[in-house]
């Protein structure tokens, strides 16, 4: 009886191999198709849900169908990081198709509140944008896609003439096209001819770091505000091209799930986003409830996630006249999975998924004037806005940093934001903004709504609980110098943002150049001119030199004569410095200083180039280690070995100078591993550890500091609610938010700084305590330390006057610990500077300031 069990266990995890494969009106309607375009089958060999599709196999698909069919165009917006075509389809009636061009000015107009064309709504289409598995791992969105755009360029009789009449509909098969190719190889690569639907069978347990995110591991869901990324940039330029009126993005969750549709939790909707979002966003939900309800699916609404931060695909609509919408599919991770509510079929995912797009497009074809109108009104009640708001324009500066105010303006400018000069100097905060180093932006523009969502702050809400980050004010993260301007000022010329590029070459000198920290490329330059053998020495105290110029802590020094280079040599490795990086590098012809010490005074130290390595692997959190390879390979150039955890004990660690610990619990690491890492740091080598790594190297011996003893709300023996469980706990989480610190700006970790007053992104509840040391807690938070996010009052006594940043130790290395990550989703361009920092100057740390 007992063996009779077992095999029945068994066999309850199998299906037969061709119990995936479903008939074409599984997933689309019974109607005629024209025989002229290919179906999916046809062109993969397969029928869609029998495999997951790889992004080449989609491309493929699509090409073809655009070549057999009048009424789509195909165009590549873009490529991935790893070289991957960013494709979007553009797809209507045949009529309209031959006038697209006007069509398209026409809709886009409609968005400019001083357009005085009196336009017939009736008579134009709605826009479309669907778009499809931004996760690479929730692939039943782009699995779907195929068979959405066979429907729309293939299908027969009035309702599909009708709907293509009355829309014109951008489709974007993948989002994420590394992220679904990886993950599509280990799907398809662990199936088995039988099926198994184990939750525990590797198919459908990835290894780190998954398919979810995109080559360098980062979430694309969260980049639609920050643009960081091509596949993010592309996809802006399309949005704004076309100002859709709904956006649909595709997703998947836990396979004990159903499937999710917005509106989200009502009480968690950003105050900027207008009340009638919310309502057409419910009107059009009642169609994916009718559609789901006729093929029997489970569903469900307004229980979960949220429409707060305007970072994600369903939120970015939002803040631009569009409705955005969230659809989550309960995922079956493979190809099949046992779940709470039975079996999982990929096939019956990819139908929800396909059901759910032709129930938007059916709304916005209904609902079509109602969305045009909105579209309409939305930016003129804007304008509205702004000409009674106290606030007229925002001003900044990064001061001689023109890379980060480049960076900052080029995001600016993806979104549709104008931007200008200021006609003459503005005084704010003792803060002196000039026609030369500053940017205004005024409020009286289209985009008025979203350069509040970027530049205001808040630190009172609605609710306590969030899905995402509860702040992201921007000029925060770049720790630009800002201000909210009323009045006083006038605009000069408009922006030319590729000027600020232009950087002045060195003249040519046969003693010295000098190059200033200040730079937000510097590490970039510095990394050159390092690898193309030439000595540098870094200035520890400012000075004064010759010519009279002043020059701060963390200056290079790059003396000619005592190099293997020949004076031209010299003089054009730091040309090319300068023009690979944009810093600004000067030619010195003498060693005396009017203040400070002489060019070869013992305050200057030598810099040895640096060999990296960053941990990642099993224990560690991919997103964090992604943005440090990230910055350090596509940003800075700096070439970094990924260093498996699992291999710590059998690596030759004295090949590197630095190792990177991103947060993360470092389970993957074997106690040989541990040994030989302490014993590398006792030899010498410098760590940089972020947040759990920092606590793990302390558990190991490596480092040494102490955590801060959390108070914890006290309930007081009150009796609460059992229903408000998961909302209190939800109110001690630190989901994400923007805090002041103080820094030692005579610190190594603050060179480069300026201001002693630093704003970074915390989330989490891990908190250190400053060192008894004085001099070994180079950043701090303050007394008053929110500056815009959520955090409860708890949460905030801890945090207020802890260490932010703490430099230990162990024998002759350093262990530089981050209470937080510097390189949030890298648009935190402020903390990056820190962060490098400790990886070029680390070790130049004194061992009595550990």
């Amino acid at each position: 009886m007992k063996s009779l069990l077992t095999v029945l266990f068994f066999l309850c995890f199998l299906t037969f191999g061709n119990a995936q494969k479903q008939p074409l009106t599984y997933y689309l309607p019974d109607i005629s198709y024209d025989e002229k375009v290919p179906t999916p089958e046809q062109i993969l060999g397969y029928q869609i849900g029998e495999n997951h599709i790889s992004h080449d196999q989609l491309v493929y698909y699509m090409r073809a169908l655009a070549q057999a069919s009048e009424r789509v165009t195909l165009i590549e917006t873009g490529r991935s990081y790893e070289g991957r075509p960013l494709l979007l389809l553009t797809v209507t009636s045949e009529k309209n198709q031959k006038n697209i061009s006007d069509i398209q000015a026409a809709h886009v107009a409609l968005s400019d509140p001083n357009d005085t064309e009196k336009r017939d709504l009736d008579k134009m289409p709605a826009v479309v944008y669907a778009g499809y598995s931004i996760h690479g791992n929730e692939s039943s969105g782009s699995n779907a896609a195929p068979l959405v755009a066979y429907y729309l360029a293939a299908g027969q009789g009035k309702e599909v003439e009708e709907l293509l009449s009355e829309t014109v509909i951008l489709l974007d098969p993948c989002y994420n096209p590394d992220g679904l190719q990886r993950f599509a190889g280990w799907a398809n690569s662990n199936k088995g001819k039988n099926l198994v639907s184990d939750p525990q069978s590797r198919e459908l347990n990835e290894p780190w770091p998954r398919g979810r995110t995109n080559h360098y591991w980062f979430d694309l869901n969260r980049d639609w505000l920050p643009v960081q990324h091509p596949e993010s940039r592309a996809r802006i330029r399309n949005f704004h091209a076309w100002k859709p009126n709904v956006l649909t993005d595709h997703h998947e969750m836990s396979p004990n799930a159903t499937f999710f549709f917005q509106p989200g939790v009502p009480d968690r909707t950003n105050p900027l986003t207008p009340r009638k979002n919310q309502d057409l966003t419910y009107e059009i939900s009642r169609y994916h409830a009718a559609a789901l309800d006729k093929i029997g699916s489970l569903y469900y609404s307004q229980e979960s996630f949220d429409d707060f931060y305007y970072g994600k695909g369903s939120t970015y609509p939002d803040i631009n006249g569009a409705v955005g919408i969230l659809f989550e599919q309960a995922s079956s991770r493979g190809h099949a999975q046992d779940t709470e509510h039975g079996l999982l079929e990929f096939p019956f995912t990819i139908r929800n998924q396909v059901t759910t797009s032709f129930s938007t497009f059916k709304a916005a074809k209904e609902l079509k004037k109602d969305l045009l109108t909105y579209q309409q009104n939305f930016y003129r009640n804007a304008q509205k806005e702004a000409a009674k708001a106290k606030t007229k324009a925002y001003v900044f500066s990064a001061g001689a940093d023109k890379a980060r105010l480049y960076r900052f303006t080029e995001m600016l400018a993806a979104h549709q934001i104008d931007l200008y000069r200021p006609e003459r100097n503005i005084e704010r905060n003792d803060t002196q903004f000039t026609p030369e180093n500053a940017v205004v932006v005024p409020l009286a523009q289209t985009q008025n709504r979203l350069i509040r969502a970027m530049f205001e702050t808040s630190t009172t809400f609605k609710d306590s609980l969030f899905y995402d980050v509860s702040a992201w004010t921007l000029p925060l993260a770049f720790d630009l110098d800002y201000a909210a301007l009323e009045g006083g000022y006038n605009l000069g010329e408009k922006l030319k943002i590729e000027e600020l590029r232009n950087t002045d070459l060195p003249a040519y000198s046969d003693y010295a150049y000098l190059m200033q920290r200040d730079a937000y490329y510097f590490p970039k330059a510095l990394n050159f001119l390092q690898q193309n053998g030439l000595r540098t020495e870094l200035a520890t105290e400012p000075f004064t030199a010759a010519d009279g110029k002043t020059y701060q802590r963390g200056t290079v020094l790059i003396s000619v004569q005592n190099q293997d280079r020949t004076p031209a040599e010299v003089h054009d490795l730091v040309g090319q410095a300068a023009r690979k990086s944009g810093v600004s590098i000067t030619a010195a012809d003498s060693g005396e200083s009017q203040a400070g010490g002489y060019l070869g005074s013992p305050t200057f130290a030598a810099l040895s180039p640096k060999k990296i390595a960053l941990l990642t692997g099993s224990g560690t959190n991919s997103y964090d280690a992604g943005e440090v390879w990230h910055l350090l390979d596509y940003r800075m150039d700096i070439p970094t070995t990924l260093l498996e955890t699992s291999r710590l004990g059998r690596v030759d660690l004295d090949r590197y100078d630095v190792i990177v610990m991103a947060d993360g619990s470092y389970s993957g690491v074997s106690e040989q591993g541990k040994k030989e890492l302490k014993s590398w740091v006792q030899r010498g080598g410098t760590i940089v550890a972020m947040k759990r790594a920092a606590t793990w190297l302390k558990g190991i011996g490596a480092a040494n500091f102490s955590v801060v003893q959390k108070q914890e709300a006290d309930s007081k023996g009150e009796q609460r609610p059992y229903v408000s469980r998961n909302r209190d706990y939800g109110a001690e989480v630190i989901g994400g938010a923007i805090f002041q610190t103080k820094a030692d700006l005579t610190h190594p970790l603050a060179f480069g700084l300026s201001d002693e007053n630093l704003p970074v992104f915390r989330r989490g509840t891990l908190f250190f305590e400053p060192t008894k040391n004085a001099y070994a807690t180079p950043f701090k938070y303050t007394d008053r330390p929110l500056l815009s996010g959520y955090i409860s009052k708890n949460n905030l006594e801890n945090l207020k006057n802890s260490a932010a940043v703490i430099v230990s130790g162990e024998g002759r290395g350093k262990v530089i610990c981050f209470a937080d990550n510097p390189n949030f989703r890298a648009f935190w361009y402020g903390t990056n500077r820190i962060f490098l920092n400790a990886v070029f100057f680390g070790d130049l740390i004194s061992a009595t300031e550990r």
